[in-house]
């Protein structure tokens, strides 16, 4: 049997994958919106969101600096090692530099950060509209290089679960071994 990932760090992968299936597509939604009273709650959503990511990715990696991951499956290319370890790194660094951005671009346009509305969170730069705008398209480029990392990372799951058979996606699952759904 192989051998499956800790229930916490399971609990923060599917967190942290639901924030991120939750704020992408609201970010898309109310980019091409005109300004309302819609628009404006749903960026308060987003960025709610995002700082949640940028919150539980640090944990993440906290807690995974004391509990490595399993080994790699018996068998497994060394390519496809390399290549997971890789695409592993850069979504831990994508799930952290694209809330920051979103935060920073925030800032530089003028608008503070109030996660869920209770907590002030301090403005990273100074306003600014032309950093503002700079800001904007990073933020939306490295939303989609995240985007594109997520794909990849799903992909390279279905592949294992379904072409290689190897039990890969059951190191993630929520649920426990052993037991099948009714």
């Amino acid at each position: 049997m192989t051998e499956r990932y800790n229930p916490v760090t399971i609990l923060l992968h599917w967190a942290v994958a639901l924030l991120i299936f939750a704020a992408f597509p609201i970010g898309l939604y109310m980019a091409d919106l005109e300004l309302s009273p819609t628009k404006l709650q749903l960026f308060s959503y987003h960025k709610w969101l995002g700082v949640t990511v940028c919150f539980l990715a640090a944990v993440r990696l906290g807690w995974r600096a004391g509990h490595p991951p399993p080994p790699p499956i018996a068998g497994m290319p060394r390519w496809q090692e390399v290549s997971s370890v890789a695409i592993h790194h850069l979504l831990y660094l994508f799930m952290l530099i694209v809330p920051i951005t979103g935060w920073l671009m925030s800032s530089a346009k003028g608008y503070q950060t109030v996660w869920f509305g209770i907590i002030p969170l301090p403005d990273l730069v100074h306003k600014n509209k032309e950093l503002g705008e700079l800001l904007e398209g990073v933020h939306e480029t490295v939303a989609y290089v995240l985007a594109l990392l997520i794909v990849i990372h799903v992909a390279a799951a279905i592949k294992h679960q379904f072409i290689d058979k190897d039990g890969l996606m059951l190191r993630m699952s929520l649920r426990p071994e052993g037991k099948t759904r009714s």
